[in-house]
């Protein structure tokens, strides 16, 4: 027999005379540490196939928890997977595509509320990934895993080691970016000294932020087909030959959000989660995906193409010809689950996430969620708004009969459960380990080496970033990129021309109708020096804690 909180007088009085027997007390356990993952669903009509050369968007930067609670934490924004196009069934055994994104991750060194973009290229089935200039699996230098697979293309923009920082603060602003093939370099017919081909698509990254806009960064093709060297029955199946897929996927990946669960004396199950928020805009409402866009090759690629063969210079304007745009529907869902560390898969429950939040197309083009604020929080911060999610849960039944955490008011959760004692802090220890770049002689970062520098940048994530300024072609990425002195002059040149015409303040990616646009760090936006404005780039070599 089991007596709850509220046993009557007379039966407290029957257990003392012997009249029943003595309950079974529940002794009190600590709340067990765990955590909430899972997945939020976007749904998206298609469009037709022919547009097949790149994509873009607009997503919602935020602060997704609180306080940055440790580098167990793990989570994207919402972003997509863009995977090469196949004419039939995709290869069997083949991973590989352009994730990343906004978010944090667990090998981010100098992480804070504020969320950083990667750009996240998968070689195969993981054995290399490139995040950035510089960046990428790993930071062994001898075994480089993708760490040379991006080149630099913006004399604008820094990229650290750790992600490209957005400005601190950022609360609900729009990030535009995605992913176009630029002709850079020309095909060739070997790779490597073998007989499989490397082709002439550089996948390029466009972004629209408040003070930036144009391409980036790129994958050099030598990332991709340096697969194919190792494995010949994969030529021509990677991106630097093929096009990509315009119907993608879109989610938000979320791995690790800190939670904490615990047994009440009666035995029901409680659980809490770390302060978990997302944007709210003026009407109450969280817009969170903005024009989802899929290009042909009329909107970028042909005009480049004619302008490197001596044809007119190319505005560098997405030309809207050979745009389509998805639009969304007022559907979707949530895989989120709460569990204790070390859970088995049936102890990962589900959230009864449409209880507090609703999945709405808040126009054709725009997607995000309305929320009930009987359960969630609007919270005012000094950087904009938010709706707060519940915290508390208690582990009950599903329509279906299964098991589902519902939501509960905190004043419901019994006391010596713990829940509300419990802190969700950032873990202290010793300052992030420094990245550090090849510092022989011998090696790409010196040979030929840089022509000005260092220099020093310090964004709002509490790191310094040493860089200094490469000659384009002769920067570390593209002398580790399988190209022979002159094909490297010939895209030289071509990337001269790039930086005469298409400045950081031009219209590249339509412009977002809804919102404003993000910030990227202003610490991260650099001038060349003079007599360096074309043709040169700015290379992180070093990035450190501050001391």
């Amino acid at each position: 027999m089991k007596f709850g909180p509220r046993a009557s007088c007379a039966s407290l009085l029957a257990v003392a005379f012997g009249l029943l027997p003595a309950p079974t007390v529940r002794a009190a356990e600590p709340p067990r540490e765990g955590e909430m993952a899972g997945y939020l669903l976007v749904p998206h009509e298609k469009v037709p196939e022919k547009f097949n050369a790149g994509y873009s968007m607009y997503v919602a930067a935020w602060p997704l928890v609180k306080e940055y609670p440790g580098d167990r934490f793990q989570t994207g924004l919402f972003g997509t997977w863009m995977f090469a196009q196949y004419p039939g069934p995709k290869p069997a055994n083949h991973y590989s595509d352009v994730e990343g994104g906004l978010g944090w991750w667990r090998d981010t060194r100098f992480a804070t509320e504020t969320p950083k973009f990667i750009m996240g290229g998968v070689r195969k089935d993981f054995d290399q990934w490139a995040n950035g200039p510089g960046a990428g699996k790993g930071r062994d230098w001898d075994k480089p895993q993708g760490k040379y697979g991006i080149a630099q293309l913006s004399p604008w923009v820094l990229w650290p080691a750790d992600g490209l920082n957005l400005k601190q603060g950022t609360c609900g602003q729009l990030v535009g970016y995605g992913y176009l093939p630029l002709p850079l370099t020309d095909p060739k017919p070997t790779t490597a000294g073998k007989a499989v081909p490397t082709g002439d698509q550089s996948w390029t990254l466009f972004l629209n932020a408040g003070n930036f806009k144009g391409p980036v960064a790129f994958f050099t093709p030598y990332f991709w087909s340096s697969a194919c060297v190792e494995h010949p029955e994969m030529a021509g199946l990677m991106l630097d030959t093929r096009p990509s897929d315009p119907n993608k996927a879109l989610q938000m990946e979320t791995q690790h959000v800190p939670s904490v669960q615990a047994v009440d004396a009666k035995g029901d199950t409680y659980a809490r989660v770390a302060p978990t928020s997302f944007p709210r805009n003026a009407k109450d409402d969280s817009a969170l995906v903005h024009r989802l866009t899929a290009y042909d090759r009329v909107a970028l690629w042909d005009s480049v193409k004619a302008w490197f063969a001596g044809g007119p210079a190319a505005s560098g304007a997405i030309d809207a010809k050979g745009a389509a745009l998805h639009t969304f529907k007022s559907e979707g869902g949530s895989t989120w689950r709460l569990y204790p560390n070390g859970a088995a898969k049936a102890d990962k429950v589900s959230l009864a996430w449409k209880s507090f939040a609703t999945p709405a197309a808040l126009d054709a083009h725009t997607y995000g969620y309305k929320w009930n604020y009987d359960a969630v929080t609007k919270t005012d911060t000094k950087d904009g708004t938010l709706a707060t999610l519940p915290e508390y849960y208690k582990l009950g039944k599903a329509k279906n009969g299964g098991p589902q955490w519902v939501v509960v008011p905190p004043k419901d959760v019994p006391a010596e459960t713990g829940l509300a004692a419990h802190q969700f802090q950032r873990p202290r220890g010793k300052p992030s380990e420094a990245y550090v770049t090849p510092d022989a002689a011998t090696s790409s970062w010196k040979k030929p080496g840089p022509v000005a520098g260092p220099f020093e940048a310090r964004p709002g994530d509490g790191s310094v970033v040493t860089y200094s300024w490469y000659r384009f072609a002769d920067q570390p990425a593209l002398l580790n990129a399988d190209l022979t002195d002159a094909e490297r002059e010939v895209l030289q040149k071509r990337v001269e021309k790039l930086h005469r015409s298409w400045t950081r303040d031009r219209e590249y990616l339509a412009a977002p109708t809804i919102g404003s646009l993000a910030d990227i760090d202003p610490a991260l936006i650099v001038t060349p020096p003079p007599g360096f404005e074309t043709g040169y780039v700015p290379i992180a070599t070093r990035q450190a804690a501050k001391k």
